[in-house]
């Protein structure tokens, strides 16, 4: 998988778990260039909102609504309720998530809001949920709500 856009959201992940963070990253793109990009802080920042699409939403700055209309959206993990707000809030029409196995997100939401969502399975994306999964289940609980 040659995706340059995915590999920005994978490295944003890995940036996330340097910090002591969860390992979720994800991009905007925007005619072909990277708009914001981000990583969960909420470790870092002691945030209750700074998933990783929400992080690259506010690191794209302020941005007129027909550009919004034009991104596409890459995450390194299904997106959840929260983040799958902001994506329809701002009309964002097509996700590319990196995985689903860790996490199942609000996609069948997003695809029947007219939302296009392709799911790639990606085996960089899975081994860095399952192992942080595995290390910090207690810190995952926390922010998945178990």
């Amino acid at each position: 998988m040659n995706d340059p856009f995915m590999q920005a959201a994978i490295e944003e992940a890995r940036q996330g778990m340097r910090e002591g963070g969860i390992p979720i990253g994800s991009v905007i793109v925007h005619d072909g260039k990277i708009l914001g990009r981000g990583h969960n802080r909420r470790v870092q920042s002691g945030s209750a909102i700074l998933h990783g699409e929400m992080d690259a939403l506010e690191n794209a700055g302020r941005q007129a609504a027909s550009v919004y209309r034009e991104c596409v959206l890459y995450t390194t993990l299904s997106p959840c309720s929260m983040c799958s707000g902001a994506i329809l809030l701002y009309g964002i029409p097509r996700i590319v998530v990196g995985e689903n196995q860790t996490f199942m997100g609000e996609e069948e939401l997003l695809r029947a809001r007219g939302v296009a969502v392709e799911v790639l399975q990606n085996e960089e994306c899975i081994r860095l949920m399952r192992q942080f999964i595995d290390r910090n289940p207690s810190l995952w609980n926390e922010d998945i709500g178990v």
